[in-house]
């Protein structure tokens, strides 16, 4: 019993840091698979067989961004990158230098729930900050902040709106066909965490589940992964500081108990 704890702590402590996520990474380039950005991927859907869409939502701490892309720079992968309009995420610094490491830039747009659920103000928001954006990047691919504690979803401003009139060539929620291509999310700071998700969900085709890391590495390992994948994480989870990492813990354990409370209240 205390050998199980024991080892349940210290695969926790190993979890979420810097070095296991490159670990996951070099097992899906051994298992054959092609890292690349979302912008990539859709420019040439299937053209490298095996592929693994990397997906970043900026929420925070930017400089944690900035170090994932130095650690794919470093293994040749690609990835998307979406900064919100937040002063906790946008940074021009940080947001050039991932751009000149070869990866995609993205709009993380929250103007529905910054907006107050007011339509014609949010797309004015949208349209702004999508041109202040490309003035860093030529950005093709947007993709919705949760906001949790939000009661508008980022997403409505679509319902009578069309992205693809601003040059934008996808967004994931509604581009990308989940029954097909695998979605692995750490929402939630965990890879199952359905359960305390109020919009990062798809409607998956896979029976596939895992709890840590390693179990995704060992899954490549064995050459059980689909495919096509899209990991979408949040890079301010991952860090090899100690002080960062237990902080993000215990924050992202209180944010899961009040967002679990609300998924009950909303049933």
């Amino acid at each position: 019993h205390f050998h199980s704890i024991y080892f349940y702590i210290h695969s926790m402590a190993k979890d979420f840091t810097l070095d296991i996520y490159g670990e996951m990474l070099k097992a899906a380039i051994a298992a054959g698979y092609h890292l690349t950005s979302f912008e990539a991927y859709l420019n040439k859907p299937g053209a490298h067989g095996k592929t693994f869409i990397l997906r970043h939502d900026v929420d925070k701490l930017p400089d944690n961004s900035l170090r994932t892309a130095q650690l794919q720079a470093s293994l040749g992968a690609k990835g998307t990158y979406y900064f919100r309009v937040v002063k906790g995420s946008f940074h021009p610094r940080v947001i050039e230098s991932i751009r000149d490491l070869g990866h995609e830039i993205g709009y993380h747009y929250e103007d529905m729930d910054i907006c107050k659920g007011d339509t014609e103000k949010a797309l004015l928001h949208f349209e702004k900050w999508l041109a202040r954006f490309r003035e860093f990047y030529p950005v093709k691919t947007i993709c919705m902040h949760g906001s949790p504690m939000s009661k508008w979803d980022n997403r409505l401003l679509w319902k009578e709106n069309d992205y693809k009139k601003y040059d934008i060539i996808a967004e994931p929620y509604y581009d990308l066909d989940f029954k097909k291509v695998f979605y692995l999310t750490d929402t939630g700071r965990k890879w199952d965490g359905e359960k305390v998700s109020i919009r990062d969900k798809v409607d998956s085709g896979f029976d596939l589940s895992f709890h840590h890391t390693q179990e995704i590495i060992d899954a490549f390992n064995q050459g059980r992964m689909p495919d096509t994948i899209m990991h979408n994480i949040h890079p301010q989870r991952w860090t090899n500081s100690p002080v960062l990492w237990t902080k993000e813990l215990l924050l992202q354990n209180l944010k899961n108990q009040i967002k679990g409370q609300m998924v009950r209240m909303k049933r």
